[in-house]
């Protein structure tokens, strides 16, 4: 398999700036209500538990959890984090300015299964945390839920190259005819994604 934008950044990433990919520690650093699988949860409710790292992406092992008090019987090397809800944007940032934004929507009984992304006009200043990094890193995309930061990745989002409107994933065994103004563009993934209609 050739190599993704992913691999080079962890390829060459400087060492001391790994924690940004470190969902735990970026959520620490912005005061969210969150700790690692062991810690006790402050008070019960919903939380999003999942890996600290995940190169793959995707939301995989991402699980919304009731959680009393006690995290010892979750998964070792996920952390959990206060609930965030509200719209999922998707933010590419070139030497710092904004280029992208994209909104995600999916069913609210999956992490891994979307139904589109699409191009919106949102615009959201580059967080004071990763100015630094903006002078190191060609490009930075962040997301967000209900607008507060959840993730990072020193690359820009694939998906919109090429001035893409609208994203549309193809899960196998649907059907690839793509709908009036859309191309089938081959783009799986390891969730069973075959592909997207785009526009």
């Amino acid at each position: 398999m050739k190599d993704s934008a992913e691999d080079r950044v962890w390829q060459n990433i400087n060492p001391d700036d790994i924690w940004v990919l470190d969902k735990l520690i970026l959520s620490r650093k912005l005061y969210y209500n969150c700790g690692p699988v062991g810690l006790n949860v402050p008070k019960p409710g919903y939380y999003i538990v999942r890996p600290c790292v995940n190169m793959i992406g995707l939301g995989l092992g991402s699980q919304k959890i009731y959680l009393e008090n006690d995290t010892t019987h979750l998964p070792v090397g996920h952390f959990w984090c206060e609930w965030f809800e509200g719209r999922h944007l998707s933010i590419d940032y070139h030497w710092g300015k904004q280029t992208l934004a994209v909104e995600g929507h999916k069913p609210k009984n999956t992490f891994t299964r979307w139904d589109h992304w699409v191009r919106v006009a949102d615009r959201i200043r580059l967080p004071k945390l990763l100015q630094p990094f903006a002078e190191k890193y060609e490009w930075i995309n962040c997301e967000y839920i209900g607008g507060k930061l959840i993730e990072v990745h020193f690359r820009h989002n694939e998906d919109f190259e090429g001035g893409i409107t609208h994203f549309i994933p193809i899960w196998e065994g649907e059907d690839t005819t793509p709908p009036d103004g859309y191309t089938f563009k081959v783009y799986p993934d390891v969730h069973g994604r075959i592909g997207a209609f785009v526009k």
